[in-house]
């Protein structure tokens, strides 16, 4: 038989999107903090089901509760899509490096398309580098300024799909005009290093945005 601490935590844990150790921290807490409020109210000399009711009714209602959860754990998965974002934008300097893994070989040399694009996709990864490492301090050293934590976690997640899309549509690209004798540049190694990484970024942001 369920009781109202039970009761409470499952809307909790409805409520809660986000990062599971995160979430799950959070719930703890909240499972510690009313049982110790259990506990000081049945010394009270309430017994166990009305000590449980005024717990739960002093820890406060869940629409006064969750947003505050909310914000927390939106807080936390805006760090985790930022970290996630920017490392894998620091593997595209090694991936897209020239010649050096058998299927970039460009050895019928480059078309002037593909030489705008490789300066276009520089200058797009170099940018988005700088404010990936902006995200990730904003998302964390940041929180302690209100606007940051009011604003960082949306702007974060947007910023981390705008990058996501407009790189791999950049390597994609690429890989099409590449003059590689194969016909392009492999696309199996672009999809694992570039695309499918990029598409988790995209994933977690969007999730973000929708918390």
């Amino acid at each position: 038989m369920s009781t109202s601490v039970d009761d409470y935590l499952v809307g909790l844990t409805k409520a809660l999107p986000g990062p599971r150790r995160k979430r799950a921290d959070l719930l703890a807490e909240a499972r510690d903090h009313l049982i110790d409020a259990t506990e000081a109210f049945e010394a009270e000399g309430l017994d166990r089901t009305a000590a449980e009711q005024a717990a739960t009714a002093d820890f406060g209602d869940l629409s006064d509760v969750v947003p505050a959860y909310r914000e927390e754990l939106s807080v936390a998965q805006s760090l985790n899509t930022a970290a996630l974002l920017l490392g894998v934008l620091m593997l595209q300097p090694l991936v897209w490096q020239p010649g050096m893994w058998g299927w970039n070989q460009d050895v019928v040399g480059p078309s002037e398309l593909s030489v705008v694009l490789g300066h276009l996709v520089r200058w797009v990864g170099a940018a988005a580098i700088a404010g990936a490492v902006l995200a990730v301090l904003a998302t964390s050293f940041g929180q302690r300024f209100a606007p940051v934590r009011r604003h960082g976690s949306h702007l974060t997640a947007v910023f981390a799909m705008v990058s996501a899309v407009v790189v791999s549509l950049g390597g994609l690209s690429m890989t099409i005009e590449s003059g590689n004798t194969s016909g392009h540049l492999d696309l199996l190694p672009v999809t694992a290093f570039v695309l499918a990484p990029l598409f988790l970024v995209a994933l977690q942001s969007l999730r973000l945005v929708r918390a």
